[in-house]
């Protein structure tokens, strides 16, 4: 059984993690954490540092070992097996470039560091491995507008959120500024400097965005002293240098304490609950070339889900409809969106050009959140070529009312998602509405070589899944589940849907908000 232990060590400035065999874990655990993601990190450190032992159950592996290239994590250029979960062939954001498919490649099915799970108009890309979501994405550490904050989530206390919990967050995740001297004369922002001139043209504001990717470490990639990751085209497979991934963090905290222990490829399938409390879970072992080694049977005093909106979100769905968890309400698989993604590119003007060199790390986004009639808020992406694409791509994050929900499919056994392409079509309208009115003024026109079609809009997937067991409706206002004692929820499921930013700094700070409760009045009374 992979085990994930502590050993500690010190790789340019930050703490990381490695990976031992070593003997197999107690058959009962005081408490069990599913996934390894921000809520699930937060909750293990806790439950850690205040003496309660605790089992962390991750689906993926620990990315520790390097291959046989000598790095970690394969680039988005010429990715391997590593870079995806279980499939033949890569799924890449941009699926063609002038309508051909230059970026995805042929791999070997592998326990590899991103999944695409398909759920029929709608995608959704996920991390695989210790550190979650945090392994694949692009470091964006955006702390949400307080009045939107307070529309979503109206009944959590923001003073306490904003004075306390997302200051925390962002200490423990290690969240840095870029230098804005150093970010006009860097030749791997260009990309970005030529997005906010033609912003700017048509009177909408900028802002830089904070970033767990260590600005000072890209300074120096930049520099050619150190090996480059962030301008080596490594981003949604991984990053080997410079990222403050959950490994560097959180996680190598809990693991620190000494009570919590991580088990890799371990799939928890079911949950159930015994006469005297307690839960079972069933966790299927494989290898990391997808081979069943076995179902273990693990019990718990007690379980938090924190296996991410899709993982936690379908494994109550499957306990409540199997009868597993007969007392879970309708609220179980409500509420999920997608935070208004949508994806597009413009074609630049021939003299605007963003240079061959970009940062696979953003640092900075077109900020309209406040318009009341239009909110959007658009990353300026990269398109890290290695070569002059004449392109400006974003990720643009909109205020999209509609909502999917989950339905038990017992052929599969699994929980579908139910959302339908035409859902998306506010997102589109809302990015349109604003790159309508920054091509018409800078005289540009959107990209249509994209997306594997001649759409300019992609909205087809997501990198930011939220909601399905919302906060103060599948649970109380801390993450207790309804109906059953001892069972939480931790990670980005609790969310309604929407963040209006980047939603990682989001879900931390709820977290530690909610594990703080549970530990005051939940774990004393039953230890």
């Amino acid at each position: 059984m992979g085990m994930a232990a502590l050993g500690s060590a010190s790789a340019l400035g930050l703490t990381t993690i490695s990976t031992r065999r070593s003997a197999q874990a107690a058959e009962h655990s005081q408490a069990v954490v599913i996934g390894t993601g921000y809520g699930a990190a937060v909750t293990a450190l806790r439950l850690g540092a205040a003496g309660v032992p605790t089992v962390m159950l991750e689906m993926g592996q620990s990315w520790t070992k390097p291959g046989e290239d000598g790095t970690i994590f394969s680039d988005m250029l010429t990715p391997d097996r590593r870079s995806t979960w279980f499939k033949d062939r890569t799924e890449m954001p941009l699926a063609s470039f002038l309508w051909m498919d230059v970026a995805n490649r042929d791999i070997e099915p592998y326990a590899g560091v991103l999944d695409r799970v398909h759920h029929g108009d709608m995608s959704v890309y996920v991390g695989r491995g210790v550190g979650g979501g945090s392994l694949v994405n692009g470091a964006m550490a955006v702390t949400p507008k307080r009045w939107y904050f307070e529309e979503i989530l109206p009944e959590v206390n923001a003073d306490e959120m904003y004075g306390r919990f997302f200051p925390l967050a962002n200490s423990m995740l290690g969240t840095n500024h870029i230098d804005p001297e150093w970010f006009e004369r860097s030749r791997s922002y260009q990309f970005a400097r030529v997005s906010r001139a033609a912003a700017e043209k048509a009177g909408y504001k900028t802002n830089f965005v904070p970033s767990v990717y260590d600005f000072e470490y890209m300074r120096r990639e930049e520099d050619e002293l150190v090996p480059r990751s962030a301008l080596a085209a490594e981003v949604i497979y991984g990053n080997n240098h410079g990222k403050r991934s959950l490994d560097k963090s959180y996680l190598a905290a809990a693991l620190g304490t000494g009570n919590v222990t991580i088990e890799t490829l371990s799939e928890v399938r079911d949950i159930a609950q015994q006469q005297d409390g307690s839960y079972a879970l069933s966790v299927k072992r494989i290898d990391e070339f997808g081979n069943v080694l076995g179902i273990r049977q693990l019990t718990t005093q007690h379980l938090f889900l924190g296996a991410g909106s899709l993982g936690s979100t379908e494994l109550l769905v499957r306990a409540r409809d199997t009868g597993k968890l007969p007392n879970l309400g309708e609220a179980i698989g409500q509420g999920w969106g997608n935070n208004g993604n949508v994806m597009l590119g413009r074609a630049n003007l021939p003299q605007d050009l963003v240079g061959p060199l970009e940062s696979g790390m953003p640092a900075m986004g077109i900020d309209n959140w406040d318009d009341p009639a239009n909110p959007v808020f658009a990353e300026i992406a990269p398109v890290p070529a290695g070569l002059e694409t004449w392109a400006s791509l974003y990720l643009a994050i909109t205020r999209n009312p509609e909502r999917g929900s989950f339905r038990y499919d017992p052929g599969a056994d699994r929980a579908v998602l139910q959302w339908r392409e035409e859902q998306g079509q506010p997102s589109i309208d809302a990015a349109k509405q604003l790159f309508d009115r920054i091509n018409s003024v800078n005289g540009t026109s959107y990209r249509y070589d994209l997306f594997g079609d001649a759409r300019a809009f992609e909205n087809r997937f997501t990198y930011h899944p939220l909601g399905g067991l919302v906060l103060g409706e599948a649970t109380d206002l801390y993450g207790r589940v309804k109906g059953y004692d001892n069972l939480y929820v931790t990670d980005g499921s609790l969310i309604p849907g929407s963040t209006g930013v980047n939603p990682f700094v989001t879900i931390t700070a709820l977290a530690e908000r909610n594990i703080a409760k549970v530990l005051a009045e939940d774990i004393p009374k039953n230890t």
